[in-house]
């Protein structure tokens, strides 16, 4: 049985499909770019700032379905420039600073409403 997640504290979903969906124990967090879900809007700054509002995203969403970030077992990050990686690393090392998960990383011609990351996760509860 699936269930849909939803919360405030993240940005609503731009299209047809869920924040997150939680089957057997697993959660599925669609990829997060960087909005501020109290404005609906990107925020301002570079790579850095961007990862940390779409970790920030990510953690409001694994809270709202009982999950931390010590549970996300998979994350894929989309860049719209490869150069920015390191940036971004150094960031999203911050979130994971022991057990990270399994990771990919992809840079990709153009990212929704022209953010510079999009970062998708899956947790699971053992």
């Amino acid at each position: 049985m699936k269930k849909i997640i939803s919360t405030e504290r993240a940005p609503k979903a731009i299209g047809p499909y869920s924040q997150a969906v939680e089957a057997n124990n697993t959660l599925y967090i669609s990829g997060q770019i960087p909005i501020d879900p109290e404005t609906g809007k990107l925020i301002e700054g570079g790579i850095q700032e961007q990862t940390e509002q779409v970790l920030k995203n990510i953690g409001a969403i694994l809270e709202a379905a009982g999950f931390s970030f010590s549970d996300v077992v998979k994350s894929t990050c989309l860049l719209s420039d490869m150069n920015n990686f390191a940036a971004m690393n150094e960031v999203y090392g911050k979130y994971y600073p022991s057990n990270p998960p399994a990771r990919a990383a992809f840079g990709v011609v153009k990212l929704p409403l022209g953010s510079l990351i999009e970062i998708e996760t899956i947790a699971v509860k053992f």
